[in-house]
């Protein structure tokens, strides 16, 4: 691919969870510089498992640089603001590289996905990046990921896919001598839920499930991930046909026909 025909003319928001300053926000910023022109509106501070939480009162916004902004609020908030102030010339919207795995059910409490779903559900593509892990992540890990994140993203800014979806992207936790392009692998989401398990100490319970040994059906997201493989997910957060877009579009031809 081409990457000179999008550098300079595609717009990109790129946000995260775990805070402006996070290491896997500046190594998915990395990546992305060469597809386009990156806005970073981002939580001032990390708020992981946020879900699609939005803040209702008054919030900060602190601009910190040109094109990077920091907001009091969570990565919902980020994608509201960015597309207040952008107005109708946002292109993508990006969240990540977020700091371990968001496979399966956990889309519905990440706030890295939170972010991409927002921008979706106002008909913006969007994209959201995470990094398994079964080891703490090294400054080599997010090297690496950025270079992994630059080999998924031609891919996808090429698919044609339905309005108001958006993708969900995992990269394994490999070993730390691997130094080669894992597969990149299309698969659906795992439907099993987490393992539930806590800790209680008199009134104060400890989620203590271990993420690794949650359920992995054949093929799943999960698994590929699991297994070492890039998994990439398409979401749709509606039913086929039932969001105010599709509706909205599909009004448009009907009328296009008459």
């Amino acid at each position: 691919m081409d990457r000179a025909r999008y550098a300079g003319k595609v717009r990109i928001v790129l946000t995260n969870d775990d805070g402006i300053d996070a290491p896997g926000i500046a190594s998915l910023a990395k990546a992305l510089e060469s597809f386009g022109e990156v806005w970073i509106f981002a939580p001032a501070a990390g708020v992981s498992s946020c879900g699609h939480g939005v803040s209702e009162g008054a919030f900060r916004v602190f601009q910190l640089g040109p094109r990077r902004y920091a907001v009091d609020g969570k990565p919902a908030d980020c994608t509201r603001v960015a597309m207040h102030l952008l107005k109708d010339s946002i292109d993508w919207v990006f969240s990540g590289i977020n700091d371990g795995g968001n496979l399966g059910v956990d889309v519905y409490y990440s706030g890295t996905v939170a972010g991409v779903r927002e921008a979706a559900f106002r008909g913006i593509p969007a994209v959201a990046f995470s990094h398994y892990k079964d080891r703490p992540l090294r400054e080599k890990d997010w090297l690496r990921a950025a270079d992994w994140a630059q080999a998924v993203i031609p891919q996808i800014l090429e698919r044609s896919c339905p309005t108001g979806g958006f993708w969900n992207v995992n990269f394994p936790c490999p070993l730390a001598a691997t130094t080669e392009l894992p597969e990149i692998v299309e698969c659906a989401l795992e439907e099993a839920p987490l393992p539930l398990d806590y800790l209680v100490e008199g009134d104060v319970f400890r989620y203590h499930g271990r993420y690794a040994r949650r359920a992995r059906s054949a093929g799943s997201d999960v698994q590929q991930c699991f297994a070492g493989n890039i998994s990439v997910s398409y979401l749709h957060p509606f039913p086929a046909g039932t969001s105010a877009v599709g509706i909205r579009e599909a009004d448009m031809a009907s009328k296009a026909d008459v």
